[in-house]
């Protein structure tokens, strides 16, 4: 056994050695991903940098990092070597988008197969797959509603996961959103009679959209709802497609420009974050350059606060930030 562990610890000094764990690690434990975009704002931040479990619910066939390309075959035709649980409701989950499945995408896990939702301005209703006895029992009664002839539960993460807003960067929601690019998008739209809120001028008028997701897929939201391209616009996360869960932050900075947060980067604004430059500001105005300085000053600050935390504590914090 001591000559064994001698070799071994022989082998991982060498660079062989040491490419074939790196890989191993990455492949079957753990993997590092950056956040891209403010789509989980405020509960996961542009910049944060995170480890992903990669065995929390299965072992996804490997790929090489960067290049996306898989090193061993479907075995299962389900993309797991070794199939394991499925997200849960709550979960924020690392997967593949499906209609890109080189790009990585973080979300929220809103529905699991058999769920069914409505989804209107600022409101996100659910009917659990097991029923409305399931619903009446472990939901208060001011959370539930009675629409279509069952009961739905209205808002159902909001109160749990304080990161979840509906705080717009653009003139145009995301329920209007929906409305712009409808039919190509993965909710069907409706009228409810019972349903509040305000009804717009489409298809003889409409207030809701609604979807069932498949056996064996997820249906991921952003917790920054008014600003997330997620399975509302492009469906729901075959199993296949699963990858991990977030970990932890191992480091965080805030890297954006002054003119990025204040009007993005493109024709739909992506990037802007007045949020943010407000916290920064205060009452000062927003385009003066008085506030351009201090933007400055915050740029390139590291966010010591975050580093360390494990996102399965963070979610239920009230942001910071």
């Amino acid at each position: 056994m001591r000559k064994f562990l001698s070799a071994l610890y022989r082998f991982a000094g060498t660079w062989t050695g040491t490419i074939i764990i790196v890989l191993f690690l990455i492949f079957f434990v753990a993997q590092s991903f950056v956040i891209p975009s403010g789509s989980m704002k405020r509960t996961l931040l542009i910049g944060d940098f995170l480890f992903a479990k990669k065995f929390s619910y299965g072992i996804p066939t490997p790929h090489l990092p960067w290049l996306e390309i898989p090193v061993l075959p479907d075995f299962n035709d389900n993309g797991h070597l070794i199939e394991g649980p499925r997200p849960k409701r709550g979960d924020i989950v690392i997967f593949r988008k499906p209609d890109a499945p080189k790009v990585h995408f973080v979300k929220r896990c809103v529905a699991i197969g058999g769920d069914e939702l409505l989804y209107s301005d600022k409101n996100l209703l659910i009917h659990f797959n097991e029923g409305d006895a399931y619903i009446e029992k472990n939901y208060p009664a001011a959370k539930v509603v009675k629409l279509l002839g069952k009961l739905w539960v209205k808002n159902p993460y909001k109160d749990k996961f304080p990161g979840i807003n509906y705080t717009g960067k653009n003139e145009v929601n995301s329920f209007e959103q929906l409305i712009i690019y409808y039919p190509n998008i993965d909710m069907k739209p409706l009228l409810i009679e019972e349903l509040d809120g305000d009804v717009y001028n489409m298809d003889g008028g409409i207030n809701a959209f609604y979807k069932k997701v498949e056996p064996d897929h997820f249906y991921m939201m952003g917790d920054n709802r008014d600003n997330s391209n997620d399975s509302r616009f492009w469906g729901s996360v075959p199993y296949r497609y699963i990858v991990g869960k977030p970990w932890a932050i191992y480091f965080s900075i805030e890297h954006r420009s002054y003119d990025l947060v204040r009007n993005g980067k493109d024709i739909q604004g992506n990037g802007k974050d007045i949020g943010a430059l407000k916290r920064a500001c205060g009452d000062i105005d927003l385009n003066s350059d008085e506030c351009k300085e201090l933007w400055n000053k915050e740029r390139f600050r590291i966010r010591w606060s975050r580093i360390g935390r494990n996102i399965d504590t963070l979610q239920y914090e009230e942001p910071s930030l």
